[in-house]
């Protein structure tokens, strides 16, 4: 198996997201923005956390139109997975690839701390190493994540099975304490916590680690 993690200005967490990766059995290659095209045989892209371009406009406005967009957009047209944590799931609604947006936080306020979230799907690649309803706890670090979209679109995420995480506490005033999100297809996910750090027992935690397992499982069950 093979991830490539785009690196930004302003990218923190891609190191943190290869080693995810490796630590789950992926070959990974890091990826400039300003190349054109992806590494071959790429079957998973992961978009990292940070604060890309200073986050500057809004968060993700910019980076969502560098030139590896191009090459992000025809591997998932192609129906290749796709992962954007945080900032990464920033980018990924400003490209279109997932609904909806992020803004800032109802409080007002950075929020770093760990939170407790239920898994809602398991259908999907990412979650098939947990169960319906399991409490996972991710570490979160954001200002703008709070997750908003028109009812209607919200009523399709729940409907279409979408909806991958939901807070148990009201942590950022995300509407219906949605944590993350699936595509259409499922092969795409958008989160606002951070798995990539609670991967390893020496970090504090392993419950991001069975979705980079589950990752890994991907070339043996197409």
């Amino acid at each position: 198996m093979k991830a490539a993690v785009l690196v930004f200005p302003g990218s923190n967490c891609d190191r943190d997201l290869a080693v995810a990766f490796e630590n789950a059995g992926f070959q990974v290659e890091m990826v400039w923005h300003k190349d054109t095209n992806l590494p071959t045989g790429v079957d998973v892209v992961g978009v990292p956390g940070g604060f890309s371009y200073g986050d500057y406009l809004r968060c993700g406005a910019i980076a969502a139109q560098s030139p590896i967009i191009a090459g992000l957009k025809s591997h998932v047209e192609a129906g290749g997975y796709a992962i954007g944590i945080c900032n990464g799931f920033q980018v990924l609604t400003e490209t279109g690839l997932l609904p909806g947006a992020l803004i800032r936080n109802a409080g007002l306020k950075f929020i770093c701390k760990p939170v407790d979230m239920t898994v809602e799907e398991t259908s999907s690649a990412f979650n098939a190493g947990y169960s319906i309803g399991q409490k996972i706890t991710f570490p979160v670090a954001h200002h703008d994540g709070n997750y908003i979209a028109q009812d209607d679109v919200l009523d399709r995420l729940e409907g279409e099975g979408r909806v991958a995480y939901r807070y148990v506490d009201d942590v950022n005033g995300s509407a219906r304490r949605i944590a993350g999100i699936l595509s259409e297809n499922h092969r795409v996910l958008g989160l606002m916590p951070h798995p990539e750090r609670s991967a390893d027992e020496k970090l504090g935690g392993t419950d991001g680690a069975p979705l980079f397992q589950s990752l890994a499982k991907i070339g043996v069950a197409a």
